[in-house]
This record gives C-alpha cells, sequence and structure tokens, in this order.
C-alpha cells in the first residue's frame, strides 16, 4: 500500500531508529556559543574568506527581492553528506531546484538505508594498491576518506528501483530518473530502512516540496548502470523506460521560460562537472537557439578547486560566462577557490541564521 503521508512524516512515524547529533553541552560544547554566522561575520574579512561572506548576502538578497535558487551539485557532495545543510535549505525555501550528477542523486538514498554499514578511512592517503584491493573483496567501495558498502547500499536500492521501472514497463509509462526515486519515497518502502536523520536527506526534502531536479548524464551511475544491465539482460523491454538527457533539457528549459517570468534565477553550482555545465547552458540555449527574450541568470556562484582555466568550464572564470551569453554585466557573481565540503555548511548556516 502506498502511504498517504509526506516523505518526512513517512521517516518519522515508521523509522524511529534515526541517529541524532549531541545537543549542546554535550562533551564540554558551551551551550551559549556564538552562532555560526556571528563566527564568519568576524572571522571571514579578506581574501577567499570574504568571498564566502559575499556570496552568502547576496544569495540572501537575491531571495528577498523575490528571487529563485537552482542549486548545482556534482563531486561527492551526498557521500560528504552535504544533506545536513541542503535539505534545511530547501525546507526553509532557500532553494527551489537541483542539478545533480547521478552519484549524488543515489548516493543521498544510499547514505540513508545503508549508513551504519559505511567504513570511514581517515589514513585514505597511504592506502596500498593492495589496500584498495582488501576493500574491493569487502564489497566496499571507497570515495576519499568513506567507503559505501555494495549490499547494504547500491544492492539494496537496485532492487527496490527495479520494482518501479518493472510497473513503469508494465504500464507503458517513462519517466526521469529522479522521479524514479520520488516514486520509491513515496511508497514508503524505504521507511523501515533508514538509519539517519530523515531530515538530514536532501531528496526526501526534495520529494516533499516536489522540486525539479535533473540530472544529467544519469547512466553514469551505479544506479544507471544497474537499469542497462537489466534492459540487457531482458528484464525490462527498452531503454526508453527513462527520459532521456536531452528530454531532461527540453523540461528545464520549460520550467526557466515559466519561472522567470516572474522571478530572477539564480545559480549556485557546488563543485564543477556536468551537473552545472547542463543546466547553465539552458539561458543560450533559450535566447540564441529558440531566439525568444528572456533574463540572464540573476546570480552566480561557484565553489570549486578547479584550477583557472579559460575555455574550460569547471575552472572558467564567471566574466567568460558573460560571452556566452549566460551572466550579464552586473550579475552578483563570486568564485570561492576551496573544498566546498568546508565553505558550504557555512554559506548555509549563513543564510539559515544558525
Amino acid at each position: 500500500m502506498v502511504s498517504t503521508e509526506g516523505p518526512w512524516e513517512t521517516m518519522q512515524s515508521l523509522a524511529p531508529r534515526y541517529i541524532t547529533w549531541p545537543e549542546p553541552g554535550f562533551r564540554g560544547i558551551p551551550c551559549a556559543m556564538a552562532s555560526v554566522k556571528d563566527f564568519i561575520q568576524k572571522h571571514y574579512r579578506h581574501f577567499n574568506a570574504a568571498v564566502v561572506i559575499d556570496a552568502a548576502q547576496a544569495w540572501e538578497r537575491h531571495l528577498e527581492q523575490g528571487g529563485k535558487m537552482l542549486l548545482t551539485m556534482g563531486g561527492a557532495m551526498s557521500t560528504a553528506e552535504l544533506g545536513i545543510s541542503v535539505a534545511e535549505l530547501i525546507r526553509r525555501d532557500k532553494v527551489h531546484a537541483l542539478s545533480v550528477t547521478g552519484a549524488n542523486l543515489e548516493e543521498d538514498i544510499f547514505n540513508l538505508v545503508a549508513h551504519n554499514s559505511y567504513e570511514r578511512l581517515p589514513e585514505y592517503r597511504n592506502l596500498t594498491p593492495q589496500d584498495e584491493k582488501a576493500l574491493l573483496d569487502r564489497h566496499l567501495n571507497r570515495v576519499t576518506d568513506t567507503c559505501i558498502p555494495e549490499e547494504e547500499a547500491m544492492r539494496k536500492i537496485e532492487g527496490l528501483v527495479l520494482e518501479h521501472w518493472l510497473t513503469a514497463d508494465r504500464e507503458g509509462t517513462r519517466h526521469f530518473p529522479h522521479e524514479y526515486f520520488y516514486q520509491l519515497i513515496r511508497s514508503g518502502k524505504l521507511a523501515p530502512e533508514v538509519e539517519i536523520d530523515p531530515k538530514d536527506s536532501w531528496l526526501l526534502a526534495a520529494a516533499e516540496k516536489n522540486l525539479p531536479i535533473w540530472t544529467p548524464g544519469w547512466e553514469d551511475s551505479t544506479i544507471g548502470n544497474v537499469f542497462v544491465a537489466n534492459v540487457m539482460k531482458g528484464n525490462l523491454s527498452n531503454y526508453q523506460l527513462v527520459k532521456s538527457g536531452v528530454e531532461y533539457m527540453a523540461n528545464l528549459v520549460e520550467w526557466y521560460r515559466e519561472v522567470s517570468q516572474d522571478s530572477s534565477i539564480g545559480f549556485f553550482q557546488v563543485g564543477g562537472g556536468i551537473s552545472g555545465d547542463f543546466p547553465i547552458c539552458s539561458v543560450p540555449l533559450i535566447r540564441q537557439d529558440l531566439r525568444e527574450e528572456c533574463p540572464l541568470w540573476g546570480y552566480f556562484c561557484q565553489i570549486s578547486d578547479s584550477t583557472t582555466s579559460y575555455g574550460s568550464y569547471s575552472g572558467a572564470v564567471p566574466n567568460e560566462k558573460i560571452t556566452w551569453g549566460k551572466l550579464d554585466v552586473d550579475t552578483p557573481s563570486f568564485v570561492i577557490e576551496s573544498d566546498a565540503s568546508i565553505v558550504f555548511p557555512l554559506i548555509a548556516a549563513y543564510l539559515l541564521d544558525q
């Protein structure tokens, strides 16, 4: 039976076994400590640190003026548990749409249901090839310092998502990759498996709000590979059960056309790669290929440790995007050269007044 509750209520009612962080005062943490927002305002005054404040304040102004924000996530941000910050931004209406890699889409759910079986390797820089092979033999897939357990995470979700692909096959329907995950969340099947506080899952928060998500290059992910394998083995009848990247682009263009009529749309890019490259192209597509008038992106920020490089996507400075019809001369634009897993939670804390 499909649950009539929202994802948050379902998780709370059926899966009370989640893990919570200690309350203030635990192990000597002072209860009256200053907020993160106060801390960064006092200490982040110059150079790259100052850009963190500038970008956060500009994001805040953008929203105050009625703007919307598209957040993109590349890399392994879900395994880095950026969902702790992103989910609350979604619930507080600071993020209104997302573009993520297939890995980030699935790894948020992996962490939701298999967190207790993850292994962290603090000495990951010192691993030998033999150490890596030993992890493989234990079915542990390493992402920097964190190992995702294949059986508890990937195979569990594989089986659950397959049920929804099979249903679509029988009914002759087609859906985007994220829509299958939304179906899984809303079915209530995940609830008994939850191992973290469900409010720390950005995908649960997005499902609750029914936010638009674009996942370009989804086939470059574990579950994307699983889908291809199931078609090749004959378990599923055709590849068209999952809508394609070009259909995602058309969907994004339709969304941008509609939302930009009433609101300026900002673009906050976490990391590089296709999750950012894909959605930012929607504006020149509308203006130059469809030859329609539409506003340019109204805000831009990228957190990246990519080497600055003109002509590249991930390393290009915002000014270069002006020549491609993506940003305007007066668009508030920022590049924060740092590790997103360090910087983004600080920006989120500023926006959330924490």
